[in-house]
């Protein structure tokens, strides 16, 4: 039994690339590609493969908009990000938006492959980079700066963005 694959990327190259990486995996099918994110939210609707490979930065639809719209949208569909973006917000954003896996373009071919399987099976995929992400996140390492600050800092930081200089702060305070 195949695994049906849709791959999803606004470079050709890179689509020719992973598809071909792919077709040298017997049990895994390229069944459709995408130029763009409302390309790929279409052909996810129209041809339900069972592993969307999806970039976060496209046009049109960008990759989480189209991670959101898959997930509410197109049942079974599992979701494995292949992007260059390694910003821990980035990668726990896609979890939050339901990613399946997250693996970085410069993976190996064997990674990438391997990523397809666990992520086609139900499991999870996520490479070092991914992994070190969600450990800070989890960790409220990543979280928002803002939220580290006290109230009276905040507050400072509200009267900077009223436009107040530095003597109108004190006298304020």
């Amino acid at each position: 039994m195949s695994v049906r694959v849709l791959i999803a990327d606004d470079h050709a190259l890179v689509r020719a690339g992973v598809r071909g990486l792919l077709a040298g995996a017997a049990e895994l099918e390229v069944v459709g590609e995408a130029a763009d994110g409302t390309e790929a939210l279409r052909l996810a609707r129209e041809l339900q493969p069972q592993v969307l490979v999806l970039d976060l930065n496209m046009p049109g639809l960008d990759g989480f908009e189209v991670l959101r719209r898959v997930r509410a949208d197109v049942s079974g569909v599992r979701v494995l990000v292949l992007t260059l973006d390694d910003d821990p917000r980035s990668v726990q954003r896609a979890v939050r938006d339901g990613a399946d896996g997250y693996v970085l373009k410069d993976a190996i071919a064997h990674d990438l492959i391997s990523a397809v399987r666990r992520v086609a099976i139900g499991g999870g995929a996520f490479d070092g980079g991914a992994q070190a992400a969600l450990r800070d996140a989890a960790r409220g390492e990543h979280d928002d700066p803002l939220a580290r600050l006290t109230a009276r800092e905040r507050e400072v930081l509200r009267r900077i963005a009223e436009g107040l200089a530095n003597k109108e702060i004190a006298a304020a305070l």
